[in-house]
């Protein structure tokens, strides 16, 4: 059995960890933060009315399967899933609303909603992704992908390629499929759960839509937060060494294999297997510099601006997540990749509030409240954000959301937090934006460095739990027992 070191603490490594430890392995982990879970962050705020607990990244949780498995491969046990419906709840800057749900029965709610047309175009789309699904889960999110020659030798079959639309967007799929604007509008969010444009996002991402519609959506009583106490547990069971407050300088090499890690403090920590759940970014240009590489993960996906509001009292009927599009989508693009980008001026505003007595006081309500935005350095985040916020709560506010009367509390969350808190180049979300056919090859698990290895949502197969999760069980399986 190996002796590895994972570097980083974030669902990808401690999931790998748990894997390797199950399989024998002599693991440990080393995690910068004084907690786990990396971009799965949690925020509390402790005041008079009680305790308020956020969820600072993921808010919706799909694929439930795929946790299944690992904690099943890893020992038993499983998570505290509660289904939601509706998934998300979609304000339209014509007043009207739809909410997703799992199934047809998305479809039937567009009929009620748009129209018995607007569901036939949707259920001719969803044969589609159906295919795209399928052959994206058979050839690339469960299995190794190293290069494009790599892709371009599997099995295709002509009717997966026409699925999948090599060359084509996501947007291009919408306006090919969907007649009523509000649907193409809300096709095109799911470009933004990879940090991309959707005029630029490939086609092949239609698979995200029907992960989260086919297979529904869930929340985890306590805060999505909860799934990383439950992988740090399943690595202390597994014999994982766990080491907070240690970060790590750099990757050795020996000869020319990856040898062990440096803290920053100088320790010298040899290993013959190293795993860094780090941005792609972050290890090729900081931790084993390897600038050819680095120059290709340059281009940063959008990043995260935040607030997490503390209110008094209960908002009538909302959703557990709301979605509220602003009357020009493209402009919100436009700002955050054009050139200079910029804080987008009037945009999507998505809000999750839990009603989960667990993560907030009895009669107030914890928002979240997310807006897409422009990596740090690109905007100077920390002198922008104090303002950017007023202008976030006054868009809410004229989109029917006026809660300013009723904070407790505004703190505020910007791509440069994230930068500092998972070293995140950027504060970038998702690394690298997937744009363009190459939107499709994150970077491979296995480095050009013999004995190291790279997990998580920056490199194959993607970003998001479920993703990042299978991404373990590539990298673990590549690793072997």
């Amino acid at each position: 059995m190996a002796t590895v070191v994972v570097v980083g603490a974030g669902v990808g490594g401690l999931a790998v960890a748990a894997r390797l430890g199950a399989a024998g392995h002599r693991v440990t982990v080393f995690e910068q933060a004084e907690t786990v879970g990396g971009k799965l962050g949690r925020h509390v705020r402790e005041t008079a009315a009680g305790t308020f607990r956020f969820d600072t990244g993921p808010s919706l949780f799909t694929l439930p399967q795929v946790a299944a498995e690992l904690f099943a491969s890893t020992g038993g046990g499983g998570l505290d899933l509660v289904p939601l419906d509706p998934i998300v709840r979609h304000h339209f800057p014509d007043g009207s609303t739809l909410d997703s749900a799992a199934g047809d029965a998305f479809a039937e709610r567009i009929a009620a909603a748009f129209g018995p047309g607007a569901a036939a175009d949707w259920r001719r789309l969803w044969r589609r992704a159906g295919r795209v699904w399928a052959t994206s889960w058979r050839h690339v999110l469960t299995a190794p992908v190293d290069s494009p020659l790599r892709m371009a030798g599997l099995a295709w079959r002509l009717r997966d390629l026409a699925a999948i639309a090599p060359g084509g967007t996501l947007r291009g799929l919408g306006r090919t499929h969907l007649r009523d604007p509000r649907l193409r509008m809300l096709l095109d969010r799911y470009a933004t759960y990879t940090g991309a444009d959707p005029r630029r996002a490939p086609a092949a991402l239609l698979a995200i839509p029907f992960a989260e519609l086919e297979f529904g959506g869930w929340y985890l009583r306590g805060g999505l937060g909860t799934l990383a106490d439950a992988l740090l547990e399943r690595c202390l069971e597994r014999g994982v060494r766990v080491v907070t407050g240690a970060a790590v300088r750099s990757i050795a090499v020996a000869g020319s294999r990856a040898a062990g890690v440096v803290l920053a403090d100088g320790t010298e920590v040899p290993a013959d297997v190293v795993v860094a759940n780090a941005d792609a970014l972050h290890v090729y240009r900081d931790l084993l510099p390897r600038p050819r590489l680095a120059r290709r993960l340059e281009s940063r996906s959008l990043g995260g601006f935040v607030l997490l509001l503390g209110l008094r009292g209960r908002t009538p009927g909302l959703a557990h997540h709301t979605v509220l599009f602003p009357r020009d989508y493209d402009a919100e693009f436009d700002a955050i990749f054009g050139t200079p980008p910029r804080p987008v001026e009037d945009p999507t505003i998505f809000v999750t509030a839990a009603d989960d007595p667990l993560v907030r006081p009895d009669g107030h309500e914890g928002w979240f409240v997310l807006v897409n935005a422009a990596p740090q350095g690109a905007v100077d985040w920390a002198a922008a954000g104090d303002d950017y916020a007023e202008r976030v709560l006054g868009v809410l506010a004229a989109r029917g959301y006026d809660v300013r009367d009723r904070l407790l509390f505004r703190d505020v969350l910007t791509p440069a937090d994230l930068e500092r808190a998972t070293r995140s180049p950027g504060g970038a979300i998702y690394g690298t934006a997937s744009h363009g056919l190459g939107g499709l090859l994150r970077p491979p698990n296995r480095a050009p460095v013999p004995g190291l290895f790279l997990v998580g949502g920056s490199v194959h197969p993607g970003g998001g739990l479920p993703l990042v999760m299978l991404s373990a069980k590539i990298v673990a399986g590549l690793i072997g027992g």
